[in-house]
């Protein structure tokens, strides 16, 4: 089993990674070990975890990573939405949605500069992914009524991934003002492994073609 180390944004992707890629990669021979962004680090404490603030704390712990000679690969999952200005590409970015995250991961690839780091981000934010099944949102939230308008948006876009990253409308804005007791860590998770993999990546182009990236890691 060939080890690779996955770089995420928070506890919720740090899950998907170990409950939902995790089984199905080792069935090609890859096992990933998440770690949560070290936003700060604190010398006489607990250093502070999650969510991009900035660039350099990125680098930093790749380049940590990258430095342990025993992973294939060193890998990454962020949200495209909310990255920082200062993240590479990311100012002179096409507004096209694949395009942009096509730009960024590109201009993110240049500045680290390693043989074994292998880019990526989620387009254009973790939630974007549940809306592959409206009907399993509604379910897992108890309000199946509300299927009918989580569908409406997913029919507004070619594919799930594509719902905007406007700070009114992007995936979890929308959850959050459909649904108040909507939590990230706990529902994202209980959706995305009732929709599984297989259902998501055949809706999710992007997310699939990440994963079929590590499938093909030698």
């Amino acid at each position: 089993m060939q080890k690779v180390l996955v770089l995420v944004e928070g506890q919720t992707e740090e899950k998907f990674v170990k409950e939902v890629l995790n089984p199905h990669l080792n069935n090609y021979g890859k096992y990933l070990i998440p770690t949560i962004l070290n936003t700060k680090i604190v010398k006489s404490g607990p250093n502070f975890k999650g969510g991009i603030v900035s660039y350099a704390p990125v680098r930093r712990d790749l380049m940590r990573l990258l430095g342990d000679t025993s992973a294939l690969c060193v890998t990454t999952m962020f949200d495209l939405y909310g990255l920082p200005s200062e993240f590479p590409g990311r100012s002179d970015a096409p507004a096209t949605p694949y395009g942009k995250v096509q730009h960024i991961e590109n201009a993110f690839r240049h500045e680290i500069n390693h043989p074994r780091f292998l880019e990526n981000l989620t387009l254009h934010e973790f939630e974007g992914l549940l809306f592959t099944t409206p009907a399993e949102i509604a379910r897992a939230l108890h309000e199946p009524n509300r299927e009918p308008e989580l569908a409406k948006i997913r029919a507004s876009f070619q594919t799930p991934e594509e719902i905007n990253d406007n700070p009114k409308t992007a995936p979890s804005k929308r959850l959050e003002g459909l649904f108040p007791i909507y939590n990230k860590l706990f529902y994202g998770i209980v959706i995305s492994k009732r929709i599984g993999l297989q259902a998501i990546r055949a809706e999710c182009p992007h997310l699939h073609q990440w994963v079929s990236r590590l499938e093909n890691l030698q």
